[in-house]
């Protein structure tokens, strides 16, 4: 289907820079490498290319979730895409589910999670911060998943609106403060995923954890390099991205040992 105006598209031109543009007639959007006219790029195809007006190749694609989170808005540390797919796993997030996300921050994990559960599913996404909730309400809606996304501007000191969700992920400074509240909104069995970027975090963590029963507690974190894709100097990058946070995973039971019991206090 050929390319409308108000379309989002994902531009690469020859020398691997990228953009994305949402298209509006008459327009165009400068680069270093010259002008890209929009009326160009209406009635083009995906896949197709333009030429700026100083003659280089721009590639017309569609933007997709890595694009999405590395091209958005943001105000805050986000979770990293190589993160983000193994949290996606290890919640076994899919069609239907009911997932909390907390921290929503730009809308990266809560967008993620929106594209997993589908038209049947809901992602309850939970910040204290309003213009964290207007960021990431407005990058959402630009994806194309506020429908799926219920945002909630309240601090969760109190607890969740919703029980029984598939699955639960927290995302701020001191998650061992809201393991209860967590424990409670679970279902049985439900999975549970705490992202942090210190040591001393996860320790404190794994101390709540371990006072509540909560099953199958791990600790991970990813590491990827890149590696150059020509087959003539093939190797990996000089640089790679090392530590970006440290991933806990747990899964929810109703009782563990005797001496386990839910209390806030």
């Amino acid at each position: 289907m050929a390319i409308q105006s108000g379309e989002r598209v994902y531009v690469y031109l020859e020398d691997e820079r990228d953009f994305i543009l949402t298209i509006e007639e008459g327009k165009f959007f400068s680069t270093h490498r010259g002008n890209i006219r929009y009326d160009d790029i209406i009635g083009k195809n995906f896949g197709d290319w333009v030429e700026t007006n100083k003659g280089t190749k721009a590639y017309l694609l569609p933007p997709g979730i890595i694009e999405n989170v590395f091209h958005m808005r943001r105000n805050s540390q986000i979770v990293y895409p190589k993160d983000l797919g193994f949290i996606l796993l290890m919640l076994d997030a899919k069609e239907g589910d009911r997932i909390i996300d907390v921290g929503l921050g730009s809308g990266s994990m809560s967008g993620a999670f929106a594209r997993m559960v589908g038209e049947t599913g809901k992602v309850f996404a939970y910040d204290r911060r309003e213009d964290m909730v207007q960021l990431g309400t407005q990058n959402l809606s630009l994806w194309g998943v506020l429908d799926r996304v219920e945002i909630k501007w309240k601090n969760i000191e109190s607890g969740f609106d919703e029980k029984n969700v598939d699955a639960l992920f927290l995302d701020v400074p001191q998650p061992w403060d809201y393991l209860v509240q967590c424990w409670e909104a679970l279902k049985g069995g439900g999975r549970m995923g705490v992202v942090s970027p210190t040591a001393g975090q996860v320790m404190e963590t794994l101390r709540s954890f371990h006072k509540l029963p909560f099953l199958q507690i791990e600790v991970w974190e990813d590491l990827f390099r890149q590696y150059k894709s020509d087959p003539v100097t093939f190797r990996p990058y000089d640089r790679m991205v090392g530590h970006t946070t440290y991933m806990t995973f747990a899964r929810k039971v109703f009782e563990l040992y005797p001496e386990n019991t839910v209390s806030r206090e």
